[in-house]
């Protein structure tokens, strides 16, 4: 460039400035009219919910929103204003969400949720008796004292200090009297059985977008790929491999996050990506099958997105979704699903996998379901009743994810250690509610004696609950609560706090009989099933099948064979922990995409959807068409392991055994010190105090996974957390060398 071409581009780079100028004041007067209007829609939708016979689903069409918006400015409309039906087919381009319990951090959003008026309620507790449990012995016996068997119904609520905090949300009660006992029946004619047909292979191929490395049974190419856009992709891997391949697996590279630069969230940038356009001859895909599913999934980290072009289909798919590969390339990924169908294939007969592991898991799980005539439940699971779904929806929060900062911890900690939970979920699935739930109201509770009370909270179970925290307490908290957002959840912990919140039996039981101090529990009401075992055969296969894989990585003489199979240990953790999710049967979301008109016009979007990303091109959106009627939907036996998982965190037996009293050792957050504990994912502990919990190798219990035995500073935001972790396995690892 001389300096004639540099005047050149000035005069071109000021061009472009004096025609982005008018457009961005343009925008910022529309973005202004555009929080008006939102704001006015806001208060409209709740002096419409004032009204006796709203519902969330008639204000979600008129007001262009999802049910669940709906429900985040009302809540006094969730649940039993779920939708009864799926709206309308939706347009060609729509994708209905994978049934998968997502446990990495949520991406950031913005909260629509307002604080609720001074005018409104601030609590929703059922009127009627309330039975409140005492302090339960520390010596693990079953005693409960009942401080006060009942009292009135006209007792005022508790004030909002006590029990909703500024923003939170509100949970859903169960509706007293008739109205609320009819909750509790099972679905008509809807019950899981076991399927009578066996799932058709996909042909698999393995892609690393960075170097181009293509895999898949018929050989190792290297592609062009270019900017590896949807178009490139398809063009160069059907170049080269046979249209029976149906899954292209992205084992490196996330071509999808290309240009994320230009986008506020990652989710956009995915939709941008996926939208961008296929080949020609190629279409979103329409058509569904037993396994198939009809348009993309817009995941920030791990999308799904479908084509077809006549009779052949195909998906691209994040390998994500079933481990992080950390740098295998695509022959040990690939090498990795074979050894995954070798080690299910002895338990399993008909094993085939499927996209994802929460499809894979819930197929496996179906094929244990009993056939046998007169065996229990050989009819099949009995689906509860749509309220009863929607009511754990609500109420039942998926595993503990919190980072603790200071104050709460020293501005720098003695150390960073990192204890993990191996294959955990394995640990809670032995027994499991099964049936329609019988319902406990406080008075009922009040009435049983000791010993029924006792035997109530460790069965099978879900309590509305007032809680209260002992004065002098300085551990973490116990019990989730309602926090902002959508689907968020915290834990109090500050001493003399009381809150209303719902809660597994696991963790109820963990709050009378942990090891520092009885919490106060106050029983509002409950729903009580029949315990059963309709996870144990399952999960037991994949614990064999998790544990063989785990052998045969030790001692295998080849360096990929043994990353290949580590990988697979972690794909059936995948299996359980997502096919564990898939029960819960979150409502359906629906997204779909509309071309811009010729002038940049937004178009008209489907009843009940609401925009989520703008393009140059196009718009997306997303619909919630509510619960449907699936026969695996068992949201009860997904809330139970999450409960018995979120408790196990706090104090859980292992398999080492005491040398002086022969008992099981006890591990967790509250066998270390006070003010120790720095954050929560899922089923690890991070930690300033060393750990010395022994590791037996059975699932649940603790194996340490990052260590730095000398001073840090304590993480502040999810950065901070993430840097320290890497730091931690890196430096742990490097010990072992």
């Amino acid at each position: 460039m001389d300096n004639k071409d540099y005047s050149a581009g000035l005069g071109e780079l000021r061009a472009v400035r004096d025609e982005l100028k008018p457009l961005e004041r343009e925008l910022t007067q529309l973005q202004a009219k555009v929080a008006k209007l939102r704001d006015r829609r806001a208060e409209k939708i709740r002096e419409l919910g004032r009204y006796a016979k709203a519902t969330s689903d008639r204000i979600a069409t008129a007001a262009g929103l999802g049910v669940i918006d709906i429900v985040a400015l009302v809540p006094s409309l969730a649940p039993q204003a779920a939708p009864g039906a799926p709206a309308a087919p939706s347009v060609t381009g729509t994708a209905t969400v994978d049934q998968q319990a997502v446990q990495e951090p949520a991406e950031p959003i913005k909260e629509m949720a307002a604080p609720p008026k001074p005018d409104e309620p601030q609590t929703v507790e059922p009127s009627g008796t309330v039975a409140r449990l005492g302090a339960a012995p520390l010596d693990g016996t079953s005693r409960l004292e009942v401080l006060a068997e009942t009292e009135q119904a006209d007792v005022a609520p508790a004030p909002a200090a006590a029990g909703v905090g500024e923003g939170e949300r509100v949970l859903p009660s169960i509706p007293a009297g008739a109205e609320g006992d009819a909750w509790f029946r099972a679905e008509p004619d809807l019950a899981s059985k076991r399927p009578n047909f066996k799932q058709d292979a996909r042909g698999m191929a393995f892609l690393d977008t960075a170097t181009g490395v293509l895999v898949w049974q018929g050989g190792t190419v290297r592609l062009d790929l270019g900017r590896a856009s949807v178009a490139e992709i398809l063009t160069a891997v059907y170049a080269q491999a046979p249209a029976t391949i149906e899954r292209i697996y992205i084992t490196a590279g996330d071509p999808w996050h290309k240009g994320a630069e230009r986008h506020e969230f990652l989710k956009d940038a995915v939709a941008a990506w996926l939208n961008a356009g296929p080949p020609e001859g190629w279409t979103v895909e329409a058509s569904r099958g037993k396994d198939r599913q009809a348009g993309h999934l817009v995941h920030p980290r791990n999308p799904v997105g479908r084509w077809q072009r006549g009779d052949q289909h195909t998906e691209i798919r994040s390998i994500g979704e079933w481990f992080d590969p950390e740098g295998a390339d695509p022959a040990t990924v690939r090498a990795a699903f074979v050894e995954l169908w070798k080690a299910l294939r002895p338990h399993f007969d008909d094993v085939v996998l499927m996209g994802s592991p929460s499809q894979t898991g819930r197929d496996l799980w179906s094929r244990t379901i009993p056939t046998k005539p007169g065996a229990k439940w050989a009819d099949g699971f009995p689906v509860m009743s749509q309220e009863i779904r929607g009511l754990l929806h609500a109420t039942a929060g998926q595993g503990r994810t919190e980072l603790i900062a200071p104050p709460r911890v020293p501005e720098r900690v003695p150390g960073w250690y990192e204890v993990d939970r191996t294959f955990a979920y394995a640990k809670h699935t032995w027994a499991s509610g099964v049936g329609v739930p019988r319902r406990v109201t406080a008075a009922t509770f009040a009435a049983m004696t000791q010993k029924e009370q006792t035997n109530a909270l460790f069965a099978p179970s879900h309590w509305q609950v007032r809680v209260t925290i002992p004065k002098d307490w300085n551990h973490v908290g116990l019990l989730p609560a309602p926090a902002p957002g959508e689907r968020a959840w915290h834990y109090p912990y500050e001493g003399g706090r009381s809150f209303t919140t719902w809660a597994g039996g696991a963790e109820i039981n963990l709050a009378l009989r942990n090891p520092i101090a009885p919490w106060r529990i106050e029983i509002l009401d409950g729903l009580l099933w029949e315990s059963g075992d309709p996870l144990k055969s399952w999960s037991t296969k994949l614990r064999d099948a998790w544990q063989s894989l785990r052998a045969t990585a030790e001692i295998h003489g080849d360096e990929k064979q043994k990353q290949a199979c580590r990988l697979a240990s972690r794909a059936v953790r995948a299996i359980l922990l997502y096919g564990i999710g898939t029960f819960a049967q979150r409502p359906r979301i629906t997204t779909g995409s509309l071309e811009l008109g010729a002038g940049g016009e937004v178009p008209d979007l489907p009843d009940g959807a609401r925009l989520t990303g703008i393009s140059d091109t196009h718009v997306t959106w997303e619909r919630n068409q509510g619960f449907a009627r699936d026969q695996y939907a068992h949201p009860e036996w997904a809330a139970g392991v999450w409960s018995a998982a979120r408790a196990a965190l706090l104090s859980v037996n292992t398999s080492s055994k005491d040398p002086q009293t022969g008992k099981p050792m006890k591990a967790g957050a509250l066998h270390l010190p006070a003010g120790s504990i720095l954050a929560f994912r899922t089923d690890a502990i991070y930690t300033a105090a060393p750990v010395d919990w022994e590791y037996g190798g059975e699932p649940g219990d603790y194996l340490l996974k990052g260590r730095m035995a000398w001073e840090q500073p304590a993480p502040r935001t999810d950065a901070d957390f993430y840097v320290l972790q890497e730091l931690g396995r890196q430096a742990y690892e490097s010990e072992g060398m």
